[in-house]
């Protein structure tokens, strides 16, 4: 009976982990694609295919579901990017492979920009969890390409690091709103005069 009683709360935690997985993939996307305040919770609801109840067993209210699914959007994108340029072999290839990766991203069919410019911007405190989650992506991606730069041994790392991500961010605005395709060419390029590649 204990063996039986075992694999029962196995599988209830089996379902639960999926259940909550389920719960914020799906806010995820109606977040990205939406914004937050067009993503009610009968529009999670719906989408996800849960009860509002199993919603609030995981998250305390709608604020919290929101942070929970940009937090793995963060750790997920960021994982991501790494992955594309690791691919790469010299450190220089490496730096550019940055914007490889985002022109691969800005033909993807789901491309909506970036999540947390996008979510930032619907916040007018600068001390919101979310704005304060966007500024803690945007240093990961700051320190990530401060880790190629001194892995290239770049004469200045944190001037540089801090100016590729400028051109990182400005892709990403220009190819969401002008519809560009090129804006990760172009932002290439500008590396490539910045970095003397």
């Amino acid at each position: 009976m204990k063996n039986d009683r075992s694999t029962l709360f196995g599988m209830n935690d089996i379902a639960s982990s999926e259940t909550r997985d389920i719960i914020l993939d799906v806010t995820e996307k109606l977040i990205y694609r939406h914004g937050i305040a067009a993503t009610g919770m009968d529009l999670l609801v719906k989408t996800a295919g849960v009860s509002r109840k199993s919603i609030y067993r995981y998250f305390a209210n709608k604020d919290e579901l929101v942070i929970a699914a940009l937090q793995r959007r963060d750790e997920r994108w960021m994982q991501w990017l790494r992955d594309e340029v690791e691919r790469s072999e010299g450190s220089g290839e490496r730096l550019l492979a940055l914007f490889d990766a985002l022109r691969r991203w800005f033909g993807s069919a789901d491309f909506r920009g970036c999540a947390f410019i996008n979510t930032s911007g619907e916040t007018g405190n600068a001390q919101d969890p979310v704005r304060l989650l966007a500024k803690a992506h945007k240093q990961k991606l700051f320190e990530y390409a401060l880790e190629l730069c001194q892995a290239h041994g770049t004469p200045d790392p944190e001037r540089q690091a801090a100016q590729l991500l400028i051109l990182i961010d400005g892709a990403i605005t220009v190819a969401l709103v002008m519809g560009d395709s090129t804006a990760a060419d172009n932002a290439q390029c500008m590396a490539r005069t910045l970095l003397q590649l």
